[in-house]
């Protein structure tokens, strides 16, 4: 697969990834975590504010992976 056909692939599931997970971590801050002291809800919103960096590195390591060597 060429490597604009996989960033642009990566660049919609990014945005896809981004968005669910914000949207996750809204309605469960909303619904669970109502009544809590805010040292737990600010430890709460830097893991869930950080949290999709993982699960987006192997994909920004797969669009940015060379093409293979045409023969």
């Amino acid at each position: 697969m060429p490597i604009r056909i996989r960033k642009l692939i990566g660049t919609v599931a990014l945005l896809v990834l981004v968005s669910v997970w914000g949207l996750l971590a809204m309605a469960l801050a909303q619904s669970v975590l109502t009544d809590i002291n805010g040292f737990v809800a600010a430890i709460y919103y830097v893991v869930a504010g950080l949290g999709w960096v993982l699960p987006a590195m192997p994909l920004i390591s797969w669009m940015a992976k060379p093409d293979a060597p045409r023969v």
